[in-house]
């Protein structure tokens, strides 16, 4: 169970931020620098001053930072920072290969995700206007991360990152992206609770069997190194807290609120020093107060890396697809389970039609809700995923080109190879981490769901346009994942309005293509805001609360 963990420093979380004075000295003494890449975002460079001006800088040094300090003493780590300028230096070393593979590991780690992806779509000359338009970036508008916590959080968190008598232990379920909702949530309720956090226990996945472990899927020690200046995290309860039976606490209602829990749960944390939590997923209300929403995105989009050997997988794997030029990444839901718990058909026949039907009236408790609904019904309602012949109409029609490099993130789909005929016929370069890995590079990870997702997640983020065929819990993740790396392009297709036009035989194909890219034209991964709409998630949606526009923030403490 003891794995070796790396301790890796992050340069982008900084104790002590210079004061603004330093770059006002900058500014002003600085000599001037060639206008070349490397000396690009030069406010992070190392500065020689003029000799002419050294006693007046080491005066107005010695001034200024005595103010910094006072004005970052209180908890300096809580306010979350970070830059582009950073990382900048590390471009002219590295080539294009080179500088995609480590834009995987920082975006996906959180340690730089700022870090553009180099788009290189859209721009040859054999290219028609629809395929230009359909590698074209979003505008992200100038948001960047800013993640400022109040003073008062801070005031909090110095008490809370040495909490040492009441400790919380959640246990998290279902899959991968499941998981890190519940990862994310149990972070902010240890806030609320104002309790030490034991790394969350991660339940034996009942649908694939999945026994691993926290450590096995995450870095532990950066998950705690990110973390604690707001939540102490440990990795088991000291012997004091040990008891011979604990009762679990997993009669959660949805929507509940900090008030609802410490209401709920503090009193008995307070007396007996341990609360366990279990059947967590998505309980936690969607709207916060806004430096909790700050928390959770700190812990979704920096604290949790995935662990050296699954991220040094996925990277190598994103970096094999984009040598080959740009690419798409479709997360399709086609697995048995998917079909059985949403009662929808396959699209496969009859034969496979009634495989799920008998499953499904076997474990009756698969199926999700709108059980009135005819299949019919929750198709047109978009209730159902888009099947592989679906899919190939939707990227026709939005102007995709029929040589793309897809690659296919989601486990086997049922059916096998014949439920990716109607996709593989007009799009014959279709990769999934199977045909794209070496031989014996996925042997470690048999029967491990969680990381073999973890790897699509990688490599799916780093892509230049990511298309899901159903909502859920990964089409979430990589919305706000996509927003908070630079707004890469990220389509959610419209079922509901889309679905009708395809099967109305009257609409010809450049009628379809038309409308269905004017349908999509407002879901391409731009800056959508979350204000104002209670039913979303701010890991999906980081905007306002996690995202500014570059030029109107000010970092927390200049004054």
């Amino acid at each position: 169970m003891a794995k070796s963990m790396r301790t890796i420093k992050n340069p982008f979380f900084t104790s002590h931020p210079p004061s603004p004075f330093f770059h006002l000295s900058l500014l002003f003494f600085s000599p001037l620098k060639k206008s070349s890449p490397r000396y690009l975002n030069h406010h992070h460079q190392t500065r020689c001053p003029p000799p002419q001006y050294p006693l007046l800088l080491i005066s107005l040094s010695l001034v200024f930072s005595g103010i910094s300090f006072l004005t970052f003493s209180l908890n300096p780590e809580s306010s979350t920072c970070v830059s582009t300028s950073s990382t900048s230096s590390l471009k002219f070393l590295i080539s294009d290969v080179d500088h995609r593979q480590i834009l995987t590991s920082l975006a996906v780690s959180g340690a730089s995700t700022l870090f553009p992806l180099p788009t290189r779509g859209g721009h040859s000359g054999n290219m028609t206007e629809e395929e230009r338009e359909f590698w074209k970036q979003p505008n992200g508008e100038g948001y960047k991360p800013c993640l400022d916590f109040s003073l008062d959080y801070r005031k909090k968190s110095v008490r809370v990152s040495k909490e040492k008598k009441r400790f919380l232990v959640v246990v998290v379920s279902g899959g991968l992206n499941q998981q890190r909702n519940q990862i994310v949530d149990a972070v902010v309720i240890a806030m609320i609770l104002e309790a030490a956090l034991v790394v969350p226990v991660l339940q034996v996945n009942r649908v694939w069997g999945d026994e691993s472990e926290f450590s096995d899927i995450f870095d532990v020690e950066h998950f705690k190194k990110t973390l604690r200046s707001d939540v102490r995290i440990v990795s088991s309860l000291p012997s004091t807290h040990l008891m011979s039976r604990q009762t679990i606490e997993n009669q959660i209602p949805w929507d509940v609120s900090p008030v609802w829990i410490r209401a709920k749960y503090f009193k008995q944390l307070n007396e007996e020093g341990l609360l366990v939590l279990k059947g967590l997923d998505s309980k936690l209300a969607k709207n916060l107060p806004p430096d909790l929403q700050k928390l959770r995105c700190k812990v979704a989009f920096h604290a949790l890396r995935f662990a050296a050997p699954i991220e040094n997988l996925g990277n190598k794997l994103a970096r094999r697809m984009w040598i080959e030029g740009p690419y798409i990444a479709l997360h399709l839901r086609l697995e048995k389970d998917v079909w059985v718990r949403t009662g929808c058909l396959t699209g496969l026949g009859s034969e496979f039609d009634r495989i799920i039907a008998e499953t499904r009236t076997s474990q009756p408790r698969y199926l999700t809700g709108r059980l009135n609904m005819s299949y019919t019904e929750r198709r047109l309602a978009g209730f159902c995923p888009l099947n592989a012949y679906e899919i190939a109409r939707l990227l026709k029609a939005l102007g995709a080109p029929r040589n793309a490099s897809i690659y296919i993130a989601g486990g086997e789909p049922f059916g096998g190879s014949r439920a990716l005929e109607p996709l593989s016929k007009e799009f014959s370069n279709l990769v999934t981490k199977e045909t794209l890995a070496h031989k014996g590079e996925l042997l470690p990870y048999t029967n491990r769901s969680s990381a073999l997702a973890a790897i699509d997640y990688i490599v799916s983020l780093s892509s230049d346009v990511f298309l899901p065929s159903h909502g859920g819990n990964m089409a979430k993740a990589m919305q706000g994942n996509r927003a908070y790396v630079g707004h890469r392009k990220f389509i959610m297709p419209n079922k509901r309005a889309m679905l009708p036009l395809m099967e109305n035989s009257s609409v010809s194909d450049a009628e379809l293509s038309s409308v269905t890219r004017k349908l999509h034209r407002k879901s391409q991964g731009h800056p959508e805001s979350r204000r104002g709409r209670r039913d979303r998630d701010v890991i999906a949606y980081p905007v306002p609360e996690c995202m500014c526009r570059h030029g109107k923030h000010r970092s927390v403490g200049l004054f």
